[in-house]
């Protein structure tokens, strides 16, 4: 696949384009008296989204992605997100935005690294900071506090596969929500 797309580079980002699949995800997730794990079916698309300029002076190249996570044991939707990962390919600057229907937004930033064939997308945000931070409603603040949020995403050839860490205040104590899963790329779109 090249990196250029209708006069675009996507640079590195060229690797995440297409449609991934994945049925070994794990969610560990808080609950009022204790943690809970759900098995989960992922997928994600990843499309072109175009350049960007800000002030004249930074350039971006843009993808778009959605993600839909089900239960593995009824197929029921227990999350879904969309959002944008960005590279700017002068300094080598990775972002990745995300909004999830809970009324929280998250920009992490962060770099990316070859591994040999592998190439991996590691950005992070925390709360209270003015860039790379996390947005939330009044209710999140108060019930259920996003606090830090943390990604590491490897592609190597037609696999995908992240670990996702986000840091809650919720039912009274600290928990680090986790979620992880291997995707396969089934259609380049």
């Amino acid at each position: 696949m090249s990196t250029i797309i209708d006069g675009v580079d996507y640079g590195p980002l060229h690797q995440l384009i297409g449609t991934w699949w994945g049925d070994k995800g794990l969610d560990v997730s808080p609950e009022p008296d204790g943690t809970d794990k759900h098995a989960f079916y992922d997928q994600i698309v990843f499309s072109p989204a175009g350049a960007a300029e800000n002030a004249e002076e930074q350039n971006l190249v843009c993808l778009k992605y959605h993600q839909v996570v089900r239960k593995r044991n009824n197929g029921k939707i227990f999350h879904d997100q969309i959002g944008h990962w960005l590279y700017e390919p002068e300094t080598g600057l990775v972002m990745h935005s995300l909004t999830i229907p809970r009324a929280v937004c998250v920009l992490a930033g962060g770099n990316l690294q070859q591994d040999g064939d592998k190439t991996v997308f590691a950005v992070e945000a925390s709360q209270g900071r003015e860039s790379f931070g996390i947005v939330q409603s009044p209710f999140m603040l108060e019930k259920a506090r996003t606090t830090a949020f943390k990604i590491t995403l490897t592609v190597s050839g037609d696999e995908l596969s992240y670990e996702e860490t986000t840091f809650l205040d919720i039912y009274g104590r600290a928990f680090e929500h986790t979620d992880g899963c291997t995707l396969q790329r089934i259609v380049y779109d």
